[in-house]
């Protein structure tokens, strides 16, 4: 009997640390709330871009988020954010889950990570009138040269570690480290082969030559550290997204 009860207690113990998980989980409150929160900068072309006269997104981000939603039944709302706060807002609770950010070690720290969906890889690039000026990636790591980024970016951390003797221009987000250079106040950025393509589409830039891709990196979507109830089901959604070709298809309609 005592064995009995003893069995039967850690039966109920084990089902109520389960049920309070859930309660606690971001699952259950977007369920319950019937809206899905999603942080997004809206600066990064062709994956999120905000139009400010609408204050609409588009986007691969935009549109695989939306897909989520419509699987969970409930509404999207996108949630304004910076790359500089993006961990923080998760953190916070201000959204549930974000669009793509790069894994890293140091998000990880305080992130989790879904299952990656696509990866980068990372360039830099000049405007054509400058970039003959440059031949690989040390002609870059010069003290006359001045290269931009954006705070609280992948890149910013790249730009530093790759080129201590060049003079590094940080700036601030809603600004971008490639409107620095199409202004003429920086010599070099470094983006992902991703928004490279549709910069050089848009604008007179090109990869500067003789400069093979740097850091492999998978991208995913930010999600609560300690939340492995909300991080299994859209480790899941993705698996079965994938299967059916759904990411390849939003790729291929975004260029990717």
């Amino acid at each position: 009997m005592n064995r009995l009860i003893a069995n039967t207690a850690a039966t109920l113990l084990a089902l109520g640390l389960a049920t309070s998980a859930l309660a606690q989980s971001a699952l259950n409150d977007i369920l319950d709330g019937g809206v899905l929160k999603v942080g997004t900068t809206g600066d990064w072309n062709p994956m999120t871009l905000r139009d400010p006269a609408s204050n609409s997104y588009k986007g691969f981000d935009i549109d695989v988020m939306t897909e989520l939603a419509n699987d969970l039944g409930v509404e999207i709302e996108f949630v304004a954010t910076d790359w500089k706060t993006l961990v923080n807002g998760i953190v916070a609770g201000n959204y549930h889950i974000t669009g793509s950010a790069s894994v890293s070690p140091a998000r990880m720290k305080a992130a989790g990570f879904s299952e990656s969906y696509l990866s980068v890889e990372f360039f830099p690039f000049a405007m054509n009138g400058n970039v003959g000026n440059f031949d690989g990636w040390d002609s870059i790591n010069q003290e006359d040269v001045t290269v931009a980024t954006t705070l609280g970016t992948s890149f910013e951390a790249m730009t530093r570690a790759w080129f201590p003797d060049a003079e590094l221009k940080v700036v601030e987000a809603p600004a971008r480290g490639f409107q620095e250079v199409i202004a003429g106040r920086a010599d070099v950025f470094v983006t992902s082969n991703i928004e490279g393509a549709t910069l050089t589409e848009k604008f007179d830039i090109a990869r500067v030559p003789n400069t093979e891709p740097r850091e492999p990196t998978p991208i995913a979507m930010l999600l609560p550290q300690d939340d492995q109830v909300w991080i299994n089901y859209v480790n899941n959604w993705i698996k079965l997204k994938q299967a059916q070709g759904f990411f390849e298809g939003v790729r291929g309609e975004w260029g990717l």
